[in-house]
């Protein structure tokens, strides 16, 4: 049987109502009384109903978090920022994996709704704006994770992503490239995109003109794509000297292909991917890599989530861009 609250009241010789303060604002009980009462909690083996405070105060102690590929390890990272930032302030977090897909989206949204989360941290593949903003008029903060906010009344965090692809192909003009690949996903996805056109400033920058950029675009950033990738260059004549790839599944897919086929990474084709995961500094030759700030942007983005949902006075919605550095290893 389970143990009730009136319980751990009797057992600790204080009010339901002090027992209810330990549990929800400790702060207004007395430092001794607060002992007590926790002793009492542990001697009985209480354990809060949730569900039902949920239901009584109409949100929870958890925020939602939807991510688009739980395997690419660039969002496990972000996951980690996002917990460690939600653990501080005693929240937990609900991880969902959308699959980039528009209605497992909707689906581990209804869920996360349902669950009362305080707050929600999205990488959007489907979401209309307006479905958002009924949310935000429940009073659930929202923020775009890894993407930029299209309207002023939501705030985002994310990595400046044409920086990002500018300083990646700058290198690879400095190294004395003039024939390039960008190896990417869907060049309609944000990320995607402005890495291209970072790419391609880089270039007028230097003076080369932007077919001196071919486009190798897969259906997503994987390690299989990758291999896709190494497939396509094989066939080129005369073949780009240099890689540039969305993300480092796909150049460490790129590289392992090319070295089977007999190509020398780096003095036949150069290579830098993006994200610098672990993996990179792994691969059979270290990838020369972009670092974004994968845990940073999970803590920043908790920390606005929080201010959305009301937990600190006077929130502006702002748009939050980190900046990206180039790590130069052995693939460049």
């Amino acid at each position: 049987m389970e143990t009730s609250i009136r319980e751990v009241a009797r057992r600790a010789g204080v009010s339901v109502g002090t027992v209810s303060n330990v549990l929800n604002r400790p702060s207004r009980v007395a430092a001794t009384t607060r002992a007590r009462v926790l002793a009492a909690i542990d001697d009985l083996g209480f354990v809060r109903n949730e569900s039902a405070r949920q239901l009584r105060v109409g949100r929870s102690q958890t925020l939602g978090l939807i991510v688009p590929d739980t395997r690419n390890p660039f969002f496990t990272d972000v996951a980690r920022g996002v917990e460690d930032a939600a653990a501080g302030v005693g929240l937990g977090v609900l991880l969902c994996n959308s699959a980039a897909s528009p209605g497992r989206e909707r689906r581990a949204l209804d869920l996360l709704e349902q669950q009362r989360v305080r707050g929600l941290l999205i990488t959007p593949v489907g979401l209309r704006h307006d479905h958002l903003a009924r949310l935000q008029g429940r009073g659930m903060g929202v923020v775009l994770l890894d993407r930029r906010a299209p309207h002023h009344d939501r705030c985002s965090v994310r990595v400046d992503h044409e920086m990002g692809g500018d300083i990646a192909v700058s290198h690879l003009i400095g190294l004395g490239h003039k024939r390039f690949a960008y190896a990417s996903g869907p060049l309609d996805g944000d990320a995607c995109q402005g890495r291209h056109r970072g790419a391609l400033r880089a270039l007028d920058r230097a003076g080369l003109p932007p077919e001196s950029l071919i486009n190798l675009v897969q259906p997503e950033l994987s390690v299989s794509s990758g291999r896709n990738v190494a497939a396509t260059l094989l066939r080129l004549d005369p073949r780009p000297t240099a890689l540039f790839c969305g993300n480092d599944l796909m150049a460490v897919g790129a590289l392992h292909a090319l070295l089977r086929a007999g190509v020398r990474v780096p003095d036949d084709i150069a290579i830098v991917g993006y994200d610098d995961v672990e993996l990179a500094d792994a691969a059979a030759i270290p990838l020369t890599t972009v670092r974004q700030p994968r845990q940073q942007l999970g803590h920043v983005a908790t920390e606005l989530v929080i201010e959305e949902a009301g937990e600190a006075p006077g929130h502006r919605h702002r748009h939050v861009p980190l900046a990206p550095e180039l790590i130069t290893r052995d693939s460049a």
